[in-house]
């Protein structure tokens, strides 16, 4: 990138008016994230592990604190806290501000509820997420299930619905549609090309830098770019969603942290809600997560333009069904 893009000022935002005059582009205003305490409980630590790479070093032992142990901080008065995490009462008020929250009593309340969800979902599965080095295949199984169905669990319960939206009617108005993405994000590009070209959509998924970023230089307005990263810093899908950006496209980024590099050139961001593991689990995880965004924008599209989506499914079932045994 250049160091142009370098400087272009980080979006906090999931979602702003768009301009398909790429001349007139501005950069998009920050927002404050949407309240963790009207969403789903487990939607405070969804945001906490989400938000925590991009705080500042007195508001990240906050966040730990909170992630550790939920249930504790939420019993602590708020000057505790601050001790217990070699801070100010201020920095915990500063934290709280970060997650949308009105103040300290609505992060105990959330963090609370959010304990007693997390007991709850322990109690079923009744394994944790991490896998060790002796455990059976048995255990494997189970904990990569329990994985991968808390990464859908999560990613549906904070998706913001309003964004998913405006993604939507772009796809479905476009002219053309590109999908980037790398190593797994790549297959998960590859998923979403798949999905809306058995329905008629114009799309081409990108997996090579090079042939990327020759694409994204043609787009214009009317047409819609999705970058895929799950840490949102992948320097190679970054640099191509800034270049369709910069061409006028609409930019949707599909991404695990909502403060991350991508963001920045996105019109819409779209999060997953992963747990990163020591054993890579959640890395695995971030695929299905990022698929079930997929699905909803694919069933999203297909919605609008049902009659159509269904002659093109008959279609091509038609089409292939001669090759069935």
């Amino acid at each position: 990138m250049t160091s142009a893009d370098k400087a272009h000022p980080k979006r906090t935002t999931t979602d702003r008016t768009v301009d398909h005059n790429p001349a007139e582009r501005k950069a998009p205003a920050p927002r404050t994230p949407t309240p963790a305490h009207s969403a789903p409980p487990q939607t405070v630590l969804v945001q906490i592990r989400a938000l925590l790479p991009s705080l500042p070093p007195a508001e990240r032992r906050v966040a730990e604190a909170a992630l550790a142990d939920p249930a504790n901080v939420a019993a602590q008065t708020i000057t505790e806290l601050a001790a217990e995490c070699r801070t100010s009462e201020t920095t915990v008020m500063r934290f709280c501000r970060t997650l949308g929250l009105k103040g300290y009593p609505d992060l105990r309340i959330g963090l609370a509820s959010a304990a007693s969800a997390e007991e709850s979902s322990a109690g079923r599965t009744a394994v944790g997420p991490d896998i060790g080095p002796r455990d059976t295949l048995a255990d494997i199984v189970a904990k990569l299930g329990f994985a991968d169905a808390r990464a859908v669990e999560d990613t549906v319960g904070q998706l913001d619905l309003h964004a998913l939206k405006r993604a939507v009617e772009a796809l479905s108005s476009a002219d053309g549609i590109d999908a980037y993405g790398v190593g797994a994000s790549g297959l998960v590009a590859l998923d979403l090309q798949q999905k809306l070209h058995r329905i008629g959509r114009r799309i081409n998924a990108w997996v090579d830098p090079h042939m990327a970023l020759t694409s994204a230089a043609l787009l214009r307005g009317g047409d819609v770019a999705i970058g895929i990263s799950h840490t949102g810093d992948t320097a190679a899908t970054v640099e191509v969603l800034s270049e369709a950006h910069r061409n006028g496209a609409i930019t949707v980024a599909i991404t695990n942290f909502p403060r991350s590099a991508i963001t920045e050139y996105a019109d819409h961001v779209l999060t997953t809600a992963v747990r990163e593991t020591t054993f890579r689990s959640g890395a695995m995880a971030s695929r299905i997560a990022a698929l079930t965004v997929v699905d909803c924008l694919f069933v999203g599209v297909a919605q609008r333009s049902r009659p159509r989506t269904l002659r093109a499914l008959e279609r091509t079932y038609a089409a292939v069904r001669s090759r069935r045994l």
